[in-house]
């Protein structure tokens, strides 16, 4: 029969059983790793080989394509980032710190984005406030707004389908503070506002932070939303992904790598930044 043991006796053996466990790995797991990382890695190592060798990428970055597209994505991205910061930070802190009716269904409803295929996203986006729109008549009889095709149409995509990611990774950081800091900081006079500024927030930056990387990083990179909710017009509506799919169609593949190589090495960069960041917040938390 199995009895009862106490942590204290049965650590020891549960880390000898780790021990075993974690052993060294098997041929098979290497194997089956060296696999996936080369069917990975294949078409990356592709690009820039294609592009150093055939194209030469950098004397292609001064291209009016490149450039106009690179300077395009990264104005709409900041503007991304910025709308999310401000209205995705307090809902991520309505999700992560209070209870309350239907908070499961707000939760899914900010999450439904990330699983929309791009199509959807983009046809919801036209359906919503295009020119024939749900509100599209209203804001261009009443306020002169018109929103397809321009450069805020662009932004509103992106905005659509990055802003869950950043709601996502806040709620967590601030659902992982403990209630103990706040009641301190409570005790000793602080206004809400200022246990916010001084506690929760610090405490909480790293995975704010880390929600921002990841959500610039899938702006940058959105395609199906914004080609047809803002169009694909060049020095307009014409991002870093528009541009790829445009001077690969119009038989110019020297852009098409060139900004394929730049997007690769921002995505790479980004997820080494998340990869640091959610060590550093692991250690503090720990």
């Amino acid at each position: 029969m199995l009895r009862y043991r106490s942590s204290s006796d049965s650590r020891p053996g549960a880390e000898r059983l780790a021990g075993s466990v974690r052993g060294r790995p098997s041929a098979l797991l290497w194997l089956s790793t060296a696999v996936l990382l080369a069917f990975i890695l294949t078409p990356i190592i592709a690009i820039f080989w294609r592009g150093f060798g055939d194209v030469q990428i950098f004397d292609r970055l001064g291209d009016p394509v490149v450039r106009e597209s690179l300077r395009l994505s990264l104005v709409t991205t900041g503007i991304t980032l910025g709308v999310t910061i401000i209205f995705g930070t307090p809902t991520a802190y309505l999700l992560g710190r209070h209870e309350f009716r239907g908070k499961a269904a707000v939760s899914t409803l900010i999450d439904l984005p990330m699983v929309l295929p791009p199509a959807v996203a983009g046809i919801a986006l036209l359906m919503a406030f295009g020119r024939r729109g749900v509100l599209g008549p209203a804001l261009s009889d009443y306020l002169g707004i018109e929103l397809p095709f321009t450069l805020a149409a662009v932004v509103i995509a992106q905005t659509f389908v990055a802003m869950p990611l950043y709601v996502r990774s806040a709620r967590s950081g601030f659902e992982a503070i403990d209630d103990e800091y706040m009641q301190i900081a409570a005790t000793m006079g602080l206004s809400r506002p200022a246990v916010f500024r001084a506690v929760t927030l610090p405490l909480a930056l790293p995975a704010l932070v880390s929600g921002a990387v990841l959500t610039w990083a899938r702006a940058l990179g959105e395609f199906g939303a914004t080609i047809m909710f803002a169009g694909n017009f060049a020095g307009r509506t014409q991002t870093m992904p528009l541009a790829i799919f445009e001077s690969l169609e119009g038989g110019d593949p020297g852009a098409s790598l060139a900004l394929s190589a730049i997007l690769i090495i921002v995505s790479f960069t980004v997820l080494i930044a998340f990869q640091w960041l959610t060590r550093s917040s692991t250690a503090r938390s720990g």
